[in-house]
């Protein structure tokens, strides 16, 4: 296993979805907080969910650990993880993306490792810079703290401050493609995903012959 370690970002307030945890929600028999450990656990041993409702996840048998500065959003969840590792890198994942497989993780990894004094890993998929299926390393812990405390909350604004390496789409084509970064947000965002499962999952034989 790599020296990494990985976090789960369970702490938004889903108010597109109705306040509902979106990390517990159903996508092909298995919750996305369920696929996504299951997809971490071939990168690493170390991994913890940034919550502040333990007690919603303590049946996995899984480190939460809580933000360290409240009501920071997404940033708040990354600081964090950044603070808790005990590597000197994190990959973070936002809990409502049900589709990252295992080989963009080891993709994320690799190029970390390969392309020298980086600060992180950033997938760039057609809408963009993904930050939210990234990997930091350690050092930008300290960068977030300040960002906070200005109320620089975006987590694209972090980027802009650190040295990092992307994945291009040649790279994210070979691990699933665009379907990878299908986030939910709203009832109809999981309705579409679950979709895509029963597509991907039907006999080719049975598509063939409609």
């Amino acid at each position: 296993m790599p020296e990494i370690s990985a976090a789960i970002l369970a702490g938004g307030r889903a108010l597109r979805f109705g306040g509902a945890d979106k990390a517990s929600l159903v996508v092909g028999g298995s919750r996305i907080i369920e696929r996504q450990l299951a997809a971490l656990s071939t990168v690493t041993h170390d991994i913890c969910i940034v919550s502040n409702d333990p007690g919603r996840y303590a049946a996995l048998g899984v480190r939460v650990i809580p933000d360290q500065i409240r009501d920071a959003g997404p940033l708040g969840g990354i600081h964090a993880a950044l603070v808790d590792t005990v590597h000197d890198a994190v990959i973070v994942i936002a809990c409502d993306l049900p589709f990252v497989p295992p080989a963009l993780l080891e993709a994320l990894v690799k190029t970390f490792e390969s392309a020298g004094e980086v600060d992180a890993v950033v997938p760039r998929s057609a809408r963009g810079l993904e930050p939210l299926c990234a990997l930091y390393s350690a050092r930008c812990a300290e960068l977030a703290r300040q960002r906070i405390e200005r109320g620089d909350l975006a987590v694209q604004g972090l980027l802009e401050e650190v040295n990092y390496a992307e994945l291009q789409t040649e790279v994210l084509a070979a691990c699933g493609g665009e379907t990878v970064f299908l986030n939910i947000n709203t009832p109809h965002d999981h309705q579409r995903a679950r979709g895509e499962v029963e597509l991907n999952e039907k006999p080719y034989k049975d598509r063939i012959t409609e």
